[in-house]
């Protein structure tokens, strides 16, 4: 379906009102006429007006004035001035003060379609860059960093702090926390969101590729360095650098990295030019850097540079009340992309997932979820889980239970918990909890353990 545009035609004198609007009719426009500035610009307000097209000479309010309402009031809407030959200077200068053409008295047919088309096509581009924007936001904003827990509400406020500034970021997290995304969360929310987000793993390149990667090379500056080739600081320039595993970077590299830090410059490798750039840098490692300074293997004054602002990234363990959120919006993620409908979650199933250590975290927990969808078809059970989740043993299977809870209910959650971290193996289960096997089988009776 085409999208419908709106255009407004402002002119005292009706014959050139009609005369344009018959012209300019088609499928796709809805065309409205005034015949003075006032008239116009009352339309504007209750209407969404794509182009004006609009008379210089007007009562009330003429082309001039109408033309300031309306960058004020409208400036989304692009304004097309009618002038005749007499008045062309001061179209020009109507141009110099936001509107986007003009056209001299009498118009041509041809001309004003062509201008109109022109003008559409530009605000199509405008809304298509602005939906791209908008979806970004969506994809890198909070929305979909889960988690209502107070360590992350303290991540998110650091966040939401930091990102407007132009300081450099230090991540500190375990693998699979979510470093990225919050480095991405910190750039869409940045006066740097426009220009680009480049990223270097860091421990996955040794140091000669990694130097020619972050700094480009010359043609010839070694084996197979067949052309020029610009590196991700030139790429980057103006918007953010995420360099992950930063704390697997060699002494020689990182002196290099401090001097774009601290100077803004850097050479290609095999160059001799001088080159700047104006970067941001975030970096992540899941290793303290403070303590490799301890030890030596990593620049003090570099580890200073980066960490202008530290953020800590808490591992799923210390966090498990957002897991019921995280599985949630992973089912939806994974139903929808695998066409099937979204399954319900068995309480034992869910009790699993909160009591098992995740030593993968998030990245874990979404790729169980995932498996899980391929494998079930309806509730997603203990058995849709893998055996280290659904029959979990040692001390890493806890259960909570609120203090509001009674003893009867904790007693309950306990010997459910027990059970599924024995495997269901009742006899080990009762020795766990030291209770007796006739005990046990009661106890579970009463309360009705499946």
């Amino acid at each position: 379906m085409a999208v419908k545009h709106t255009i407004l035609i402002a002119d005292d004198e009706k014959n050139t009102r009609e005369g344009l609007k018959w012209a300019l009719e088609r499928q796709n426009l809805t065309i409205f006429l005034a015949a003075d500035g006032e008239e116009a610009l009352r339309i504007i307000r209750t209407q969404r007006v794509d182009i004006l097209i609009t008379d210089l000479r007007m009562p009330k309010l003429d082309g001039m004035g109408l033309l300031a309402r309306v960058r004020e009031e409208s400036p989304s809407t692009s304004v097309v001035i009618l002038t005749g030959h007499g008045t062309v200077e001061s179209a020009v200068d109507a141009m110099k003060r936001g509107a986007f053409d003009y056209l001299i008295k009498p118009v041509n047919i041809d001309e004003l379609n062509m201008l109109v088309d022109r003008i559409l096509s530009t605000r199509a581009l405008v809304d298509e860059n602005a939906q791209l924007r908008e979806s970004l936001d969506s994809r890198y904003g909070f929305e979909n960093i889960i988690g209502k827990s107070e360590a992350m509400m303290n991540v998110f406020a650091k966040v939401r702090t930091v990102a407007p500034s132009r300081a450099n970021v230090l991540l500190y997290g375990e693998s699979g926390t979510g470093k990225e995304l919050i480095a991405n969360a910190i750039h869409q929310h940045s006066p740097r969101k426009h220009k680009p987000m480049v990223k270097v793993n860091c421990g996955a390149l040794p140091l000669t590729l990694l130097e020619s990667e972050l700094f480009g090379h010359e043609k010839g500056a070694f084996t197979g360095a067949v052309r020029t080739r610009e590196g991700r600081f030139e790429i980057a320039d103006g918007g953010t650098i995420f360099l992950d595993e930063i704390s697997e970077t060699a002494p020689e590299f990182q002196v290099k990295l401090l001097r774009v830090l601290q100077e803004g410059e850097f050479e290609r490798v095999g160059g001799t030019q001088t080159l700047r750039t104006d970067v941001r840098v975030i970096a992540a490692s899941n290793k303290r850097l403070d303590d490799l300074v301890r030890e030596g293997k990593f620049r003090e004054d570099l580890y200073y540079r980066l960490k202008v602002v530290e953020i800590d990234l808490p591992p799923l363990r210390e966090r498990r009340e957002d897991i019921p959120l995280l599985v949630d919006y992973f089912l939806e993620e994974a139903s929808r992309y695998y066409g099937k409908p979204k399954p319900s979650v068995h309480p034992r199933a869910m009790t699993a997932l909160q009591n098992f250590h995740w030593p993968g975290n998030v990245r874990q927990l979404k790729n169980v979820i995932e498996g899980a969808i391929v494998m079930t078809n309806g509730e997603l059970n203990l058995q849709a889980l893998p055996q280290e989740i659904s029959g979990q043993t040692g001390p890493a299977a806890y259960v909570q239970i609120p203090v509001t809870a009674t003893l009867r209910e904790a007693e309950k959650e306990l010997i459910t918990a027990a059970l599924i971290a024995n495997g269901n193996n009742r006899a080990k289960t009762a020795r766990s909890l030291g209770l007796g096997r006739k005990t046990l089988y009661r106890k579970i009776e009463e309360y009705g353990i499946q």
